[in-house]
């Protein structure tokens, strides 16, 4: 019976746990077995727009949500809260008190963070290794005391930016969090108007460990070290490294150098909207086997000025890894694509590139035709507004089949 329960609720959905164990004596003896309850989400309970719960109704939900913590919790380790806007430094707390296996911590949309309960929960839970903020309203001064005093087991930390986000990059500078191995910071919808300042070398010697780092659509710019600052050691176990923009970048060739001059281990590289870099830059990058490589253009690119060559650089060093490719908006001339192209049907290995995403480009109907039949493993093609294609032939095409049907029709329309 309980394995049968641990199949169905991996992660417990609060209602439906509740419920069967109300069917009979034996499943609420399955229902509350604390081995079911290590993986655990909560939402808000909705209310009509406008309208707030009653007191009563919000007085119940404390309690059940009290009564859980100290009665289900036990072996609790993942625990995420979306979409409450009161009562979190309760909760909070009554984790900190009954819950000390507990590894990760997700608050998603969540008011009323306090630096007490944030400090409750990093005393007093131990294992407690991954932090996810994102879109919540919390104090900085409350993440840089939760940081001082449980940094040095963070593994994972995710932060939404917002106007006082310098003060956290510099407790994550000063050293606390040496074992942090992701670092994810994104932005709301209503974007602040200041620019984030991000010491690369600082960072770099503080997190030496580091696997993944994400900007998301976070306007940021290098800031100069200090001449006391340590000699930059670079990141060498990244693996990840994501800088996507739909605004603006200030991200350059000598930027990306910077950030990656020891990275020889990454494998995914995002740089949608960072129009600065060159192919030229990729190409000098110390990564030998990069496995995705996204340089779309989702912004308007009236104003910008983007090279008319160069994508041969970046397939004819990566074409034996790479598996995901992003050249969206980009002004690459025909020919320059063709070369491009041309490198995945080189070598006796089968190609391993599996997404391609051309949407706006020159691409041509022999390049195209070219690389479906150099690519096998192909299985999400994104031809959308190229403008050289026949008509009817500009659009998605998912899964094997469906590319090897467009190979038809384009090979039909050559002839």
């Amino acid at each position: 019976m309980r394995g049968l329960f641990s199949q169905s609720l991996e992660t417990p959905h609060l209602t439906t746990s509740l419920r069967v164990a109300r069917v009979c004596r034996l499943w609420y003896g399955a229902a509350s077995n604390p081995m079911l309850w290590q993986k655990v989400s909560i939402s808000f309970c909705w209310v009509e727009p406008g309208k707030k719960q009653p007191p009563q109704t919000e007085k119940r939900i404390l309690s059940t949500m009290e009564w859980l913590v100290q009665n289900r919790f036990s072996l609790l380790r993942d625990f995420a809260l979306c979409h409450w806007k009161s009562h979190v430094p309760v909760v909070l707390k009554a984790l900190a008190e009954s819950c000390p296996l507990l590894v990760s911590l997700k608050l998603t949309h969540c008011s009323g963070v306090t630096t007490e309960s944030l400090s409750a929960v990093a005393e007093c839970c131990p294992r407690l290794e991954s932090l996810n903020l994102q879109n919540s309203q919390v104090d900085s001064s409350a993440v840089v005391s939760f940081l001082e005093a449980a940094g040095s087991r963070i593994r994972q930390l995710w932060l939404t930016y917002s106007s006082r986000m310098n003060a956290i990059v510099a407790t994550l500078s000063s050293g606390c969090c040496l074992g942090l191995r992701l670092l994810e910071v994104n932005t709301e919808i209503k974007q602040s108007s200041q620019h984030l300042q991000l010491s690369v070398e600082q960072l770099q010697a503080a997190c030496q460990q580091l696997q993944v780092l994400r900007l998301l659509n976070v306007i940021w710019t290098p800031k100069p070290s200090p001449r006391s600052a340590p000699t930059s050691l670079g990141f060498p176990q990244l693996e990840e490294l994501c800088l996507a923009t739909t605004s603006y970048s200030f991200v350059s060739d000598s930027v990306l150098q910077k950030i990656l001059q020891a990275s020889t281990k990454l494998r995914v590289l995002d740089l949608r909207g960072c129009f600065r870099v060159t192919p030229k830059g990729l190409q000098e990058l110390p990564c030998p086997d990069l496995e995705q490589l996204y340089l779309g253009l989702y912004c308007s690119d009236n104003h910008l000025l983007l090279p008319s060559e160069g994508s041969h650089l970046l397939t004819w060093k990566w074409h034996h890894s790479l598996q995901e490719l992003d050249l969206a908006g980009q002004s690459f001339s025909e020919r320059d694509l063709e070369l491009a192209m041309a490198a995945f049907g080189q070598g006796s290995g089968r190609a391993a590139l599996r997404s391609l995403n051309m949407t706006g480009t020159k691409v041509t109907v022999s390049t195209v035709s070219a690389l479906i039949i150099g690519c096998p493993a192909l299985s999400y093609l994104n031809l959308s507004s190229c403008r050289y294609l026949p008509r009817g032939m500009k659009k998605v095409y998912r899964g094997q089949d469906n590319i090897r049907q467009c190979l038809s029709k384009l090979l039909a329309s050559a002839d």
